[in-house]
């Protein structure tokens, strides 16, 4: 355990794992002029479109867990990088639908194959990327994940019985 993580809580340490993953895809990224945040769009678009899916950015955004506001940016920016095309959804004009250009399609492959030798190395101390101690974190991360989040109790309802 690194020496700042002694004694720290879970919520800390998935807080620090997840900025270190997220500065390694970034640095792992740049050289293709992706970021992080972008390569999460390409990658999940390319595999939404490996079984013929041309999601709308509400439904990308529920896929990766970002905000919808920021996958509309995210892919306003991809656009002009020529990386992702933009259309309205035929069916409901509100809607925008996102696909990869063949520039965005080549651009990903190379991303994914770039990040797939990074997780290997950032899995090698649980032993690998098909250890059983790797599918057992991920098995753990999942359940996490598929946690709902417990409403949280306004001021009004944690004060009340309470004198002032």
């Amino acid at each position: 355990m690194s020496k700042g993580s002694t004694g720290a809580t879970p919520g800390f340490l998935v807080w620090r794992l997840a900025n270190k993953w997220r500065v390694a895809v970034d640095r792992a990224v740049a050289p293709l002029g992706l970021t992080h945040a972008q390569y999460s769009v390409v990658a999940s678009l390319y595999g939404m479109q490996r079984t013929g899916e041309r999601p709308s950015q509400r439904r990308l955004a529920d896929h990766t867990g970002l905000e919808a506001l920021y996958v509309s940016k995210l892919a306003r920016a991809l656009e002009a990088a020529g990386l992702v095309e933009r259309t309205r959804d035929p069916r409901d004009p509100r809607a925008v639908q996102l696909a990869l250009t063949e520039q965005g399609l080549s651009v990903t492959r190379q991303a994914i194959a770039v990040v797939q030798e990074l997780h290997a190395r950032l899995l090698e101390p649980l032993g690998g990327v098909d250890a059983p101690r790797t599918l057992a974190f991920t098995d753990e991360l999942t359940a996490l994940l598929d946690a709902p989040l417990a409403p949280s109790r306004s001021n009004d309802e944690s004060n009340q019985g309470r004198t002032p």
